[in-house]
């Protein structure tokens, strides 16, 4: 039986215009999280983040996917409203794990506490190809504004992942067939982390993916 979705009805209200609503990219990173529950949960993870939480979706989500057990699960996102928004989420979404939310671009701040200690890292980027002009040219275009291949965001984020993660640890993230996936998987390959496409779905003119790496174990 499939874990119901959290309900992100209060983004409807007029403070929460800037945030980036649930769509087809989100629920493919939950069908993935999902499909590796029994994975998750053996891992035991005790850290989680997810960069650009937007409206918290996958962040609940995940606190369901990781139940009965718990987590300290921490949201980031340079948007104040996304992060309010997602403390809602989290806050009508029962789970046995703690919710934080931080509002900074990527880790910034907290890399230093978190290097080598975040089980699962989640990513849903701005991945649209676009003029390198219109990355973060405003809070909403911030959400989906890729630059150059779609890829000028997600790019600044791949050389930090693998002292972010634990031992172990596993790093989720969206991706469109324009940004290279198998390059991106490449990349990651000379970091010292194995990675795959383990998802993917039409949506439109798009063709979405999601990637994971995992780090080694020691």
């Amino acid at each position: 039986m499939s874990l119901p979705t959290p309900d992100t009805g209060h983004l409807r209200r007029a403070e929460y215009s800037t945030v980036y609503e649930p769509a087809e990219d989100t629920y493919l990173l939950l069908d993935a999280l999902e499909n590796d529950r029994a994975e998750l949960q053996a891992q035991r993870p005790t850290i989680c983040v997810e960069i650009g939480s937007g409206s918290g979706c996958v962040s609940a989500f995940l606190g369901r996917v990781l139940s009965p057990h718990g987590a300290l699960i921490l949201s980031t996102d340079i948007n104040p409203a996304a992060n309010n928004a997602t403390r809602e989420t989290v806050a009508k979404t029962p789970s046995e794990s703690t919710f934080d939310q931080c509002r900074t671009r990527f880790v910034q701040g907290i890399d230093d506490r978190l290097r080598g200690r975040i089980d699962v890292l989640l990513f849903n980027p701005p991945y649209v190809v676009t003029p390198s002009a219109e990355v973060d040219s405003t809070i909403e275009a911030a959400a989906w504004a890729g630059g150059v291949r779609g890829r000028e965001v997600l790019d600044l984020l791949i050389p930090q992942v693998p002292a972010l993660l634990s031992p172990g640890g596993r790093f989720y993230v969206v991706v469109i067939e324009q940004n290279k996936p198998e390059e991106i998987i490449a990349q990651f390959a000379e970091l010292g982390l194995a990675g795959q496409r383990v998802l993917s779905r039409r949506a439109g003119i798009e063709s979405l993916s999601i990637l994971r790496f995992t780090k080694p174990c020691l």
